[in-house]
C-alpha cells in the first residue's frame, strides 16, 4: 500500500486494484465518474487532479492512482459542501488570492503560448541577426585547461606535454573541474567571459600551442587554445529557447499591460504605512 498527500488529505493507493466499469463509449472530459448532493466529478477532474500529484506519484499505473483519486475528490467535495459559507476571514481572503492568480496565471500562460508561432519565432530571430550584425565583430577562443592544485603537479604534467602526452587524455584523469570529463574543453567564450588571468594567456597564443602553469585563483592551469574566431550570429536552433523564452516574457507583459489600461483603477493606498504589511493579526480581527 503507497500513502500519499495532495491539499492536505492523505490517502491510499491500493497497487491490486480493477477500477469500475464505464459505460462502453469513450469517456470525455464530462464524463460523470460521481456525484455528491448533485455535484458531478468528471474525468476531467480526475486528470486534473493527477497533472497535479507530485511527478513521483504522476508516474505510478493508472490501476493504482484511479480509485483513490475519484474517492479523494467524493470525500474533498463532501467537506467542500458542509464547509461552504464557514471560513474564516482569513481563509475567505486567502480563497480569494489563489482564485485571482489562478485566473491571472491562467490567462498569461495563454497569452505567451499564443506567442510561440513558428512565425514569431522567425521573425525574433531576424531581428536578433540584424542587431548582432550591427556590432562590431569581436574575437572568441576554443580553449582547454587543465586545473590542479600546486605548481608542481602543473609542471610535471607540463613536462608529459612536452614529452608528447595527449592533452585531453591528461585533463581527463588529472583535471579538478568539472570540464574534466570532456578533455578540459570549456568550448567557445568571448571577451569578459573568463577571469583575467585565463582571458590575457589565451589572447597571446597561437593556435595549438599550451601555456602553463598559470596560476589564478582556482588554482594551477595548463591551457591550450584549439581555435579562434570572429563573433557571428549563432544558428537559429542555438538561440532558439532564449527567443522563445523573450516572446512569451513580452506577450505576457503585453496582455498585463492591455487589461490594466483598460481597467477603472482607483489606488488609495498612497500615505499608508508600508509597516501594516508586518501585521499579520489583521487578518484575525
Amino acid at each position: 500500500m503507497v500513502s500519499f498527500s495532495r491539499s492536505g488529505i492523505v490517502f491510499a493507493a491500493f497497487c491490486a486494484f480493477s477500477p469500475p466499469a464505464l459505460a462502453e463509449a469513450e469517456p470525455t472530459r464530462d464524463t460523470v465518474l460521481a456525484i455528491v448532493n448533485g455535484t458531478e466529478i468528471t474525468v476531467g477532474h480526475v486528470l486534473t487532479a493527477r497533472e497535479s500529484l507530485p511527478e513521483q506519484f504522476r508516474t505510478m499505473p493508472a490501476d493504482a492512482l484511479f480509485e483513490p483519486l475519484v474517492e479523494q475528490l467524493i470525500e474533498q467535495t463532501a467537506i467542500m459542501q458542509e464547509a461552504e459559507g464557514t471560513l474564516s476571514p482569513r481563509e475567505q481572503i486567502a480563497f480569494e488570492n489563489e482564485q485571482r492568480a489562478f485566473i491571472a496565471n491562467a490567462a498569461l500562460t495563454r497569452a505567451a503560448n499564443a506567442a510561440l508561432s513558428e512565425e514569431n519565432i522567425e521573425a525574433a530571430y531576424a531581428a536578433f541577426v540584424t542587431e548582432f550584425d550591427g556590432r562590431e565583430p569581436t574575437p572568441e577562443f576554443n580553449a582547454s585547461h587543465i586545473i590542479v592544485e600546486t605548481e608542481e603537479e602543473a609542471l610535471a604534467l607540463r613536462a608529459q606535454l612536452d614529452e608528447g602526452a595527449d592533452f585531453a587524455d591528461l585533463a581527463r584523469e588529472h583535471s579538478l573541474d568539472g570540464a574534466a570529463a570532456g578533455g578540459g574543453s570549456l568550448g567557445w567564450f568571448g571577451l569578459g567571459a573568463m577571469i583575467p588571468e585565463f582571458e590575457q594567456a589565451v589572447q597571446s597564443m597561437d593556435v595549438g600551442e599550451y601555456l602553463g602553469p598559470l596560476e589564478t585563483q582556482f588554482g594551477w592551469h595548463l591551457v591550450l587554445l584549439n581555435d579562434t574566431r570572429m563573433s557571428a550570429a549563432p544558428e537559429l536552433d542555438e538561440v532558439r529557447e532564449a527567443l522563445e523564452q523573450t516572446l512569451q516574457r513580452e506577450a505576457a507583459q503585453a496582455e498585463l499591460d492591455r487589461a490594466t489600461e483598460g481597467a477603472m483603477i482607483e489606488r488609495s493606498y498612497e500615505g499608508l504605512d508600508p509597516a501594516m504589511l508586518m501585521r499579520s493579526e489583521l487578518l484575525d480581527d
